[in-house]
């Protein structure tokens, strides 16, 4: 029994065996099938289950290594493999069809009233649209029904323009596709650093041409100095050295004598030694007038270049498309670390603003609920003490140790149009200016500023901006007007907190220099010498900043260390056409304000502390 039970086992196996490994026929297949023990396969497969064929032996071992037969490249986005196909990889170069947002309308920038930087970009056809290199920053697919028809959008930044224009793009902007994109990012770098290798070449060129012209200057200078120490003719030495000019490039040459004029425009006679005759040749000593250039302000100043990249890489997304304050919506400039219980995703669309009460909401209806409710009790004006009301413009001063929530959502605000920020939690030590429009409804803000309770460096402002929709209305010229003003009632002298933005600079620079005009051509007449010093206590404005002012204006002179103002009536009636004082305008009658007392017994930006060290020549 042991030995028949062993052999019918191994039957068994040997049949199991065979079963296995003889071709599987239809109608086994089908009893599978109906059994659903084994799933369905694509005819072609099937076939091959029914058909199978000899494995083939390869003769060389090396030949399953060869690659397979590259796809022909794409032509054009979707196309094809490779970097054409959407979604387009990050840090790509496209080309993009740039269209005009709606609020750029309204200047998009500073508050000057011309429109040469908001029609820059103005086109109501597609067509005409300008089309500029992007670099990709960020991408995220849109909400689609199907699978298969995925769709993408792009944060991009646009090459050499200010990050306050980057935005998210739909694939119907795009003009070319990274391929071509790259390209001619590649040739326009090439372009570049061979125009800069030219640049250094010729200033290598330049730089020996002018060595070689300046010891021949120096050589006929001396020439004509002996002559005129060795002259016995009076006369002849007035014509030499007491007439003439000796112009040397952009640098006028004047001698001593003169300098030494009288009121009535005498010239003094020379000094004689014991002789009778002139004295000798150190008597001419040869000044130095140079015409000095304003300095370019660099709105990183302070920010290294790892420290510009990481502000970069924190900010370079934008997390709020739209601000809505008021009636305005407005489209915003930059990243803002609002807090994260307002964007659960990361980014919200629209960012709903009491305009009184400056609290934030992330839906309509939760704003209007709020209002409905607030409104109620009366309060339609921001927190604090209004401290000036001319017209429909009224000025509130809000204390942030005071209204802390008030004043940080206002910075959280102002951060969605400043790239560089720092102010959102600690705002104890300032105050805050907010300017409003006043009418029947109430009173709504359009720009603030703010200011440091005490600086210890002089700084009269900290932070300014004028919202967007309320641009081009000078009231960032007023904002500005109006912390001078808070200066002189406390008897300092005051300037902006440096770096300032471009936008800062566009305000400012027009407003030093329209103020420093105005003041030189209502002293012009009263008095033939002033100092800088002068300007800087009827003003409030710092020296730097008027020295600034004067470089920019191109009157200031630099003569042997000494500084001088060279200017005449009629150039300064010239320049006040330029650069005329604008509307709206500080009233000092209508402010109402008395300045913060603090425990700092000496200040050395007060004005009763400066003394006049450096003396101006009046313009005649």
């Amino acid at each position: 029994m042991e030995t028949n039970n062993a052999a019918r086992r191994d039957r068994q196996i040997l049949l199991r065996q065979q079963r296995r490994s003889r071709p599987t026929s239809h109608r086994h297949l089908q009893q599978r099938l109906q059994k659903n023990t084994i799933r369905l396969h694509p005819p072609k497969i099937l076939s091959s289950l029914l058909h199978p064929q000899p494995r083939q032996t390869l003769q060389n071992p090396s030949a399953n290594l060869t690659a397979p037969s590259p796809r022909p490249p794409a032509s054009g986005p979707g196309s094809g493999k490779g970097i054409d196909v959407h979604p387009f990889s990050r840090g790509s170069v496209i080309e993009v069809r740039y269209i005009q947002r709606h609020d750029e309308t309204n200047g998009g920038g500073g508050d000057d009233n011309n429109n040469e930087e908001s029609d820059w970009f103005a086109s109501d056809s597609d067509d005409e649209a300008p089309v500029y290199l992007c670099d990709i920053i960020d991408r995220a697919p849109l909400p689609s029904n199907t699978k298969h028809d995925k769709r993408w959008k792009y944060y991009i930044h646009y090459r050499d323009l200010n990050r306050r224009m980057d935005e998210w793009i739909t694939e119907e902007r795009i003009v070319s596709p990274p391929s071509v994109g790259n390209a001619k990012a590649r040739a326009l770098k090439r372009k570049k650093e061979e125009e800069e290798r030219e640049r250094d070449e010729d200033a290598v060129v330049s730089g020996e041409d002018d060595a070689n012209s300046t010891e021949e200057r120096r050589k006929s200078r001396r020439s004509v100095l002996r002559r005129v120490a060795s002259s016995d003719d009076t006369d002849g030495l007035l014509d030499a050295a007491g007439s003439q000019l000796l112009v040397e490039g952009n640098e006028t040459r004047v001698t001593r004598r003169q300098r030494r004029k009288t009121a009535d425009g005498e010239v003094i006679a020379p000094e004689s030694n014991a002789d009778g005759g002139p004295q000798a040749e150190e008597q001419f000593v040869v000044d130095v007038v140079t015409t000095l250039t304003a300095p370019t302000l660099d709105e990183h100043e302070g920010m290294d270049e790892a420290a510009l990249k990481e502000h970069e890489e924190v900010t370079k997304v934008k997390n709020v498309a739209t601000l809505e304050l008021g009636q305005y919506q407005m489209d915003t400039w930059y990243f803002s670390p609002l807090p994260k219980e307002l964007m659960p995703g990361g980014m919200i669309d629209v960012l709903y603003v009491d305009e009184f009460s400056l609290n934030f909401f992330t839906r309509k209806v939760e704003l209007q609920r709020f209002q409905e409710r607030e409104l109620k009790k009366g309060r339609r004006h921001p927190p604090g003490n209004e401290i000036y009301r001319c017209g429909n413009l009224s000025m509130f001063e809000v204390d942030g140790f005071e209204e802390r929530i008030y004043c940080q959502n206002l910075c959280y605000i102002a951060k969605l149009f400043l790239d560089h920020k720092t102010l959102y939690f600690d705002v104890d030590p300032f105050l805050f200016y907010v300017l409003c429009e006043v009418d029947d409804r109430g009173y709504h803000p359009v720009g603030y500023y703010s200011k440091e309770k005490y600086s210890d460096v002089g700084y009269n402002l900290a932070c300014i901006l004028t919202f967007p929709a309320h641009q081009r209305k000078g009231y960032g010229r007023f904002l500005i007007s109006f912390s001078y003003e808070l200066s002189k009632k406390e008897e300092k002298v005051g300037s902006p907190e440096k770096p300032m933005s471009d936008l800062g600079q566009q305000a400012y620079i027009p407003y030093w220099t329209s103020t420093i005009v105005d003041f030189l051509l209502n002293q012009s007449g009263e008095s033939r010498s002033m100092s800088i010093m002068d300007i800087v206590k009827q003003t409030s404005i710092m020296a730097e900043d008027i020295i600034f002012a004067l470089n920019t204006l191109g009157i200031l002179k630099f003569v042997n260390g000494v500084y001088f103002i060279s200017a005449e009536r009629s150039r300064l009636e010239e320049l006040a056409k330029k650069h005329p004082i604008k509307e709206p305008r500080v009233d000092p009658s209508k402010l109402h304000w008395t300045p913060y007392l603090t425990d700092v017994k000496r200040d050395k930006f007060s004005i009763s502390s400066k003394k006049p060290s450096v003396e101006a020549d009046a313009p005649s």
